[in-house]
């Protein structure tokens, strides 16, 4: 496994989880119809500790284009590695939006409204209105990449001999995407994260899906910039706090 496959994997898995559970969600005749949003915050944040589990140990699981923007500028990573996990982060979140569509394509048959098929793959925004839609993106993100910078390493000590608490460490990003989604997710959907919308709204607007929606323009760059947005500014403040 290499960083660059762990990262592919990684998202792919968040997405296919993630995506499916909207697609049980929304689209019409399924088991989960209508369950409602705690259902897909819920599953949202265990898709992210499933991503996690998979891709830890072996590219710090990014699997979201902010984190590793985010841990560019703070130093972490060079940018030749950045590129390539952004790569690896777009592939495999294309690819779990293709897997959701294959395994749902009877239920999107039978769901007649656009927007809500199109919502399988990418955000929307409740209530249109850009400059509160980007403000909600920066402060998701910001939350998310400022409180990572704080987690401290998943380990136990006994007698001064850490143990290692492997897939144990995935327990608080997935705290923490849950309540950011049932926080801070009501205004657009929290993409919080620009490969998990971008990636699925591409494949969208490839899929042969009947009564399909656009690719919508002029929001889809709000997803993208704004969790760029929010992943500069809380690091440029962790660098400043703790440097």
């Amino acid at each position: 496994m290499t960083p660059f496959l762990a990262e592919l994997i990684g998202t792919g898995a968040m997405i296919l989880l993630g995506g499916g559970v909207v697609a049980n969600v929304v689209l019409k005749d399924t088991k989960g119809h209508n369950s409602g949003w705690i259902v897909i915050c819920t599953a949202w944040a265990l898709a992210v500790f499933v991503g996690v589990t998979i891709a830890g140990p072996y590219s710090g699981a990014h699997l979201n284009c902010a984190v590793t923007i985010a841990n560019l500028v703070k130093g972490t990573i060079t940018l030749s590695i950045a590129l390539s996990y952004i790569a690896a982060q777009m592939i495999g979140a294309m690819i779990g939006a293709l897997l959701v569509w294959m395994m749902y394509k009877d239920h999107f048959d039978r769901t007649d409204d656009a927007s809500t098929k199109r919502a399988v793959f990418c955000t929307a925004p409740a209530i249109k209105n850009n400059y509160r839609n980007i403000l909600s993106e920066i402060i998701g993100t910001f939350v998310l990449i400022f409180t990572i910078f704080h987690f401290t390493e998943a380990e136990l000590a006994t007698n001064n001999s850490p143990i290692g608490l492997g897939s144990i460490g995935a327990i608080p990003v997935t705290f923490l995407v849950w309540v950011i989604g049932l926080s801070l997710g009501g205004t657009t959907g929290y993409a919080i994260n620009p490969a998990r919308d971008l990636g699925p709204r591409i494949i969208h607007a490839f899929l042969p899906i009947k009564n399909k929606a656009g690719f919508n323009l002029s929001y889809a760059w709000i997803p993208v910039l704004g969790p760029i947005i929010g992943a500069l500014l809380s690091t440029l403040l962790y660098i400043y706090l703790y440097s």
